[in-house]
């Protein structure tokens, strides 16, 4: 869960708390932070959190979207990032993750240091192996992972509608899916894997995985899952 620190454009500073999944952004008064500037659209942007990860989107906004100075459309956010929506600025803040959680949600970035509760502890010597002793088979590697600390790459392949048969790499840490005003949908790349998560239903429909309406929290896919979303069917293969 991270924070913004916002500064609008009459000098006043507020902090907001991301705690809900999608977060909006605007003039309007229906938004979730409403900012009071000509500048800014009345949807302006949104912000998607999924486990401990958030991510800004810009909702086609007149003026644009900037983080620390440069233009954006998705933007995964990081610690001390500047965001700035007409004449107000909001820094974004992540939060420290309880250590209890650590396993879940904690993830390892470039130049993180780990907290003292997870520190490499010293592994004792093996103790010689006993002659004759049978080899112990091995699990079966997580398809979520590979070497390198990597995720496999994802697909989506439609299997309904006029687009059937095509396909969409999940490259990126963060990708929207939907239809605006209907139901729409966000899938972020992890370490451990993709998760998906239903982030807006003005409809009232809610995301299906293999035939089951799915909760409004993060749900972990598998290779194989088929997510129905907006009245088309796709199905999720990893790559590889």
């Amino acid at each position: 869960m991270g924070k913004l620190v916002i500064t609008d454009n009459t000098g006043v500073t507020t902090d907001f708390e991301l705690t809900a999944e999608r977060v909006t952004l605007g003039r309007q008064a229906g938004n979730d932070i409403v900012l009071n500037d000509k500048a800014v659209s009345g949807r302006h942007a949104a912000i998607v959190t999924i486990l401990d990860d958030s991510f800004l989107e810009d909702l086609d906004s007149t003026n644009g979207t900037q983080v620390n100075g440069q233009p954006v459309t998705k933007h995964p956010l990081m610690h001390g990032d500047v965001i700035t929506i007409g004449r107000n600025t909001l820094r974004y803040f992540s939060v420290e993750v309880p250590a209890s959680e650590m396993d879940k949600t904690m993830i390892l970035r470039p130049g993180s240091i780990l907290p003292p509760s997870r520190m490499p502890v010293p592994v004792p010597p093996a103790p010689t192996p006993m002659p004759a002793a049978a080899p112990v088979p091995r699990p079966p590697i997580n398809p979520g992972l590979v070497a390198a600390g990597k995720p496999v790459l994802g697909k989506l392949r439609i299997a309904s509608g006029p687009n059937q048969g095509k396909e969409m790499e999940l490259s990126k840490p963060l990708t929207t899916l939907g239809k605006p005003g209907v139901q729409v949908a966000a899938i972020t790349r992890r370490s451990d894997g993709y998760y998906i998560v239903q982030v807006d239903s003005a409809s009232g429909r809610k995301l299906r995985i293999n035939g089951a309406e799915v909760e409004p929290q993060p749900r972990k896919l598998a290779d194989r899952d088929r997510v129905e979303l907006a009245g088309t069917q796709m199905d999720f293969v990893l790559i590889g």
